[in-house]
């Protein structure tokens, strides 16, 4: 295989697998504390809509990037208001949440800018650029490390580096802190760790507090990195992509990852596809290799959901014994 497409493909996985990461390690945060959340792909496209808008009136990366996390967390926030405080069903409110998103976005949109629902174009230094934007030339002279590392590992941008980078840093807050042995035991037994002193309540608003700031950097991501500007549905089912990644992971950072870039992969090679005759086939029709990752998705799902182990506590409302 040509180095060139090895270093394309490896480039493009990489940066699709990005929002996955940020939402499968929110997602994850969630559910080890024992609330369900569906509302990943709302809070996702509702922080891209507010990174957007943001990035677009006041010209800064930094109030968009600040915009998207604060609209994830009030959306968590939200989330926890009618589950945790009020003991709501979490399946009902993360779907109201998507849903919420999914229309409010375009209504706004075409209210403030009148564009069908799209945002205008973020500035080019609003964007957020490669951190090494000449490597790949001047590497380019190393025949396959230069190529591949150039462009398929060192050619992106700071979002991309940190989504990777927390993927450590969780497994950490969630096995080698006491923060997260109390968020795990949430999960698993909330009777426990009330008996002990602790705050449910509390641990699992924590949690969502994370879970929206997570939500809000894969939202501003698709903005700031991917695209230009918010467009209606932009997150195109990523949120329920990284709710299945994390599933398929069975509830862990590592296996979480491997999902997510095994999905970024797939839609990497779905684009590269597009239009090209394979052997003994043919063209094969743009819709059937746009469907390669929700179909897997959907395989993962129906094959794993039933062996991979859930947090004990998981979709349980806790009621404080008086």
């Amino acid at each position: 295989m040509d180095e060139s497409l090895i270093a394309a493909l490896l480039a493009s996985t990489v940066r699709v697998s990005t929002p996955l990461i940020f939402c499968a390690l929110a997602g994850l945060l969630s559910e080890r504390s024992g609330v369900v959340d569906i509302g990943l792909e709302g809070k996702m496209l509702f922080a891209a809509f507010a990174a957007g808008a943001a990035g677009a009136s006041y010209g800064s990366t930094s109030l968009a990037l600040v915009a998207a996390m604060l609209t994830g967390m009030a959306l968590s926030w939200m989330h926890g208001v009618a589950c945790v405080s009020h003991r709501g069903d979490q399946v009902v409110s993360g779907v109201a949440i998507n849903i919420i998103a999914a229309g409010m976005t375009v209504v706004l949109g075409i209210a403030w800018y009148g564009q069908g629902g799209q945002t205008p174009a973020v500035a080019t230094d609003v964007r957020i650029q490669a951190i090494f934007p000449g490597l790949a030339q001047q590497l380019d002279g190393l025949p396959w490390v230069g190529s591949i590392l150039g462009e398929g590992l060192l050619g992106h941008n700071t979002l991309v580096y940190l989504a990777f980078l927390l993927v450590p840093l969780v497994w950490w807050l969630l096995f080698r802190t006491r923060f997260g042995l109390r968020l795990r035991a949430v999960g698993e037994n909330p009777q426990m760790v009330d008996a002990a002193g602790v705050s449910v309540s509390g641990l699992r608003y924590a949690a969502l507090t994370l879970n929206g700031a997570l939500c809000g950097l894969a939202g501003s991501y698709m903005v700031l990195a991917q695209g230009a500007n918010f467009s209606p549905n932009m997150s195109a089912g990523r949120g329920f992509m990284a709710l299945a990644a994390l599933i398929f992971g069975r509830w862990q950072p590592r296996g979480a990852l491997f999902a997510c870039l095994m999905f970024g992969f797939l839609d990497a090679v779905a684009i590269r596809l597009q239009g090209v005759p394979l052997p003994m086939v043919g063209e094969v029709p743009v819709q059937i290799i746009q469907a390669l990752p929700y179909v897997l998705t959907v395989v993962l799902l129906a094959g794993f959901i039933g062996k991979a182990v859930a947090p004990q506590a998981l979709g349980r409302p806790y009621v404080k014994e008086r």
